[in-house]
């Protein structure tokens, strides 16, 4: 299955949810994520733009892979998601084959639906407020024009295709640098 998604970063939500009340979307949740990356032990995901992490959200636990994007404009990759029983042993399992924890990114997120689209509004500790657009499907172009649809109707505009992971790092290597 692939995630057709776009994101753009905001100075903050209230706009956007202005907006999503008067398009009647309808407010699913409001979660807590905290986001475990791993660097895998002989292959740097950064040049294969692929990420492997361990989600924690409400009590539930989930191993994601992340494939290379696949097109220029969006960042729709392939996604396969595995629950956990038991994540700390995952992680111990992950670290005894060679894959190093990178960075522990947590977010709070407001997830709304829009005539089929996931809306998700995003605080990201360290990083600022982002707005995720999201179909999952394999019509790519199709999935891209929704996407795009709701970004009109939402009053966005811009994309970011760097993931909160890259993000994150760019950020600690240019505060390292400083």
């Amino acid at each position: 299955m692939l995630e057709i998604e776009i994101k753009t970063p905001v100075a903050d939500h209230e706009d956007v949810k202005r907006r999503l009340a008067e398009l009647n979307a309808i407010h699913v949740e409001r979660v807590e994520q905290s986001d475990s990356y791993f660097a895998h032990p002989c292959r740097d995901f950064g040049v294969t733009d692929e990420a492997l992490r361990v989600r924690r959200q409400g009590g539930k636990e989930t191993l994601y892979y992340k494939g290379p994007k696949v097109d220029a404009e969006t960042k729709t990759r392939e996604e396969i998601a595995v629950p956990l029983s038991d994540a700390e042993a995952m992680k111990t399992v992950l670290q005894r084959l060679g894959f190093v924890p990178v960075v522990i990114l947590d977010k709070e997120r407001d997830i709304y639906q829009l005539d089929g689209v996931e809306v998700a509004l995003d605080t990201v500790n360290g990083l600022g407020h982002f707005v995720e657009l999201e179909v999952q499907g394999d019509d790519i172009e199709g999935g891209k024009a929704k996407l795009k649809e709701a970004m009109r109707s939402l009053g966005l505009e811009g994309s970011e295709r760097r993931s909160y992971l890259e993000l994150m790092l760019e950020s600690r290597s240019t505060t390292a640098s400083r």
